[in-house]
């Protein structure tokens, strides 16, 4: 279950019109209405779908809907995020332990939800994401922690400086331009998100305990990137039907998940490697964190 108190997964949403009205008022106005969007916000090349002959040999109609189900998942693990990040923000400004420290991490809460507001036009049913999403889960139970510098680090250093790159990409890639422009937006407030939480940690003395906590928590984040794009492999699966092994073990060729993983596993090293962080680095190394799997092991 994702019942976290400060991530807030389960928070319900009030019935109360008379406090909708107040937090729409206190929020940015959202905007003109810009018509119709796109079925899917990002098209079978940015997927790699194009690549995968289950998909070719499909109907208009189905990959239609394989496209909606992928591009719907990547929106909605975004408002998932960023739904967390409120929590986790207002949590590290009690957390803070001098003044500037906490006026920025309340700034930073602002910048989660105004960016959780503006998603949700975008995704009328957020709740798409299931309550076993490993992913989710996990970032959770981060939250829900007291170590500061497991908080910092995979948090604000690693996921952060994740962020940058991803949203970026969704940006340049996506096919609605009101969508587009919104990532584009979020990437000023995530780079200062990750730029506070690599100044922090760097003047933070991290204990043994906290380094062994950073490994595991880090050893299971690699995994989940490890395996390749599940969840394309979950959208071709929800309109196609039952796939057999051996049918995922080729889609997940043709959709070059090695490559796939190849390279985002190498970005994250790169945000983990820094002058305190070698250990780190070196412990998940002899675990071949970083090697991505070859599809006949991700599924």
């Amino acid at each position: 279950m994702l019942a976290n108190s400060i991530a807030g997964l389960n928070l319900p949403h009030s019935p109360n019109p008379l406090l909708h009205r107040v937090l729409a008022a206190a929020l940015p106005a959202a905007g003109d209405d810009r018509g119709d969007r796109p079925v899917a916000y990002w098209d079978a090349p940015y997927f790699q779908l194009d690549q995968v002959q289950v998909f070719q040999t499909a109907t208009a109609e189905e990959q239609a809907h394989i496209l909606h189900l992928a591009s719907h998942s990547l929106l909605a693990e975004a408002y998932w995020i960023e739904k967390t990040g409120v929590g986790y923000m207002a949590k590290m400004v009690l957390l803070s332990e001098t003044q500037e420290e906490r006026m920025l991490y309340g700034l930073f809460t602002a910048d989660e939800t105004l960016h959780l507001s503006q998603l949700c036009p975008f995704l009328p049913d957020p709740e798409f994401i299931p309550e076993q999403n490993p992913f989710l889960s996990l970032l959770a139970g981060v939250v829900e922690g007291d170590d500061k510098a497991l908080l910092l680090f995979v948090l604000q250093v690693v996921l952060e400086g994740w962020g940058l790159s991803h949203y970026r990409r969704l940006s340049q890639t996506c096919r609605d331009h009101a969508l587009a422009a919104l990532f584009s937006s979020f990437l000023q407030a995530e780079a200062r998100h990750h730029a506070t939480g690599t100044i922090l940690f760097d003047q933070t003395a991290v204990s043994a305990r906290s380094r062994t906590n950073i490994i595991e928590v880090l050893a299971t984040f690699l995994r989940m990137v490890q395996v390749g794009p599940q969840s394309v492999l979950t959208a071709i699966e929800q309109v196609k039907g039952h796939l057999s092994r051996a049918q995922k073990i080729q889609i997940l060729a043709e959709l070059d998940a090695v490559t796939h993983s190849g390279t985002r596993l190498q970005l994250l090293r790169s945000l983990m490697t820094g002058a305190t962080t070698g250990a780190i680095v070196a412990s998940l190394e002899a675990q071949a964190a970083f090697e991505p799997l070859p599809p006949d092991q991700c599924v």
